[in-house]
């Protein structure tokens, strides 16, 4: 396992498109809570 992320820290081909996926994958979290908060507010100001 210390192999893996030795290699992984060290050779960029691994390291830059997973570090780009895991960013795109957190940003796509972030607003769908984001979204979904703002409208289960939006539904309870309504009623």
């Amino acid at each position: 396992m210390n192999i893996f992320f030795r290699d992984f820290f060290s050779d960029p081909v691994l390291f830059m498109p997973i570090s780009i996926l895991v960013v795109v994958i957190s940003l796509c979290l972030f607003y769908a809570v984001y979204f979904i908060k703002k409208i289960n507010e939006d539904e309870d100001k309504q009623f």
